[in-house]
């Protein structure tokens, strides 16, 4: 049972450290790390296929949201090729969380993600 919630634990990090990179060619090989080649990413206000649309999808949210991060909020729960977890999108200056949400993913053999369904909890009127 520890290897799968080691495979969750793991997927799931390399999903924060891509949302959370922010260099262009580092963002990229994050994603191609994170995710796998035909991998997807839906929530209500993005729906992309492979890794250039990822990549565009994170790099908007830095563009409207510059100096937060995302971080994980409670445990990875996860079975089969199934996890889900919560988040929260972080101001670095302040602490402050004005975006968050859930996210359920699917993982390949490999433990890369095959697909994103991402759900806001909480979203600013001005978003």
């Amino acid at each position: 049972m520890p290897a799968h919630t080691d495979r969750y634990d793991s997927a799931v990090a390399r999903y924060f450290e891509a949302w959370n990179t922010r260099e262009p060619e580092a963002l990229a090989r994050a994603v191609a790390t994170a995710w796998s080649p035909q991998g997807g990413y839906t929530d209500p206000l993005a729906d992309v296929r492979g890794h250039e649309g990822i990549v565009a999808v994170v790099s908007a949210a830095h563009a409207r949201f510059p100096g937060f991060v995302f971080r994980l909020t409670g445990s990875v729960e996860g079975h089969h090729d199934t996890a889900r977890f919560s988040w929260e999108l972080v101001s670095e200056a302040d602490g402050s969380a004005p975006v968050a949400g859930s996210d359920v993913i699917t993982l390949d053999p490999e433990g890369r993600i095959t697909s994103v369904l991402g759900f806001l909890d909480r979203v600013p009127a001005e978003a």
